[in-house]
């Protein structure tokens, strides 16, 4: 088990979801209204599950991958991602199910999501697999899935400064970096 995996599997399930709510009739509104709340409970889970278990690992082992150049950048764009698409989903409650604006809203959701997703497998999952070690992976995974699975109904929904986030999850790391920017048996070795 590894938690690059079940965050690429979370990834794939709200693209499913997402196709559900595309495929219902519109005037299936107690349909909609369900699977629509399973997404908004599931997409804040699992932000919340990164912010808990995922990001704070990956300021301690990464480096940057992608179009950024350190981990502390990944990890300010995602916390910023995950406001947005909490924005978002606070913006869909204020429409009439299955009318033109909640389509509308649902859309925005899945644009912010959609965005965050193709950033963090480029960016943070990349940076991730390629400098943390197998066992804290797999630690990191069982984590991540008891998070989950204790928070299945849902979570608070709080935006976090992004900039407070890392300053705090940094300090509050058990392994934090060393002056050389080592992390010990953390850092793969390749």
């Amino acid at each position: 088990m590894d938690i690059t995996q079940l965050i690429l599997d979370d990834h794939h399930e709200q693209r499913r979801l997402f196709a559900i709510v595309e495929q219902i009739d519109r005037a299936a509104t107690a349909d909609l209204a369900t699977v629509w709340n399973r997404l908004a409970a599931f997409l804040e889970v699992h932000a919340a599950a990164e912010e808990a278990i995922f990001y704070p690992a990956l300021l301690q082992a990464g480096v940057g991958a992608g179009d950024v150049d350190t981990a502390e950048e990944e990890t300010l764009d995602a916390i910023h991602d995950h406001n947005d698409i909490r924005d978002a989903i606070a913006g869909v409650p204020g429409h009439e199910v299955g009318s033109d604006g909640w389509y509308a809203a649902i859309a925005a959701v899945n644009l912010a999501n959609g965005d965050h997703m193709a950033e963090e497998e480029r960016e943070g999952l990349t940076d991730f697999r390629r400098h943390a070690t197998l066992q804290w992976r797999h630690d990191l995974a069982v984590a991540f899935a008891s998070f989950e699975a204790s928070h299945y109904a849902g979570v608070p929904v709080v935006d976090k400064d992004p900039a407070e986030y890392v300053r705090e999850a940094e300090q509050a790391a058990p392994g934090s970096k060393a002056p050389d920017g080592s992390l010990g048996h953390r850092r793969s070795q390749g």
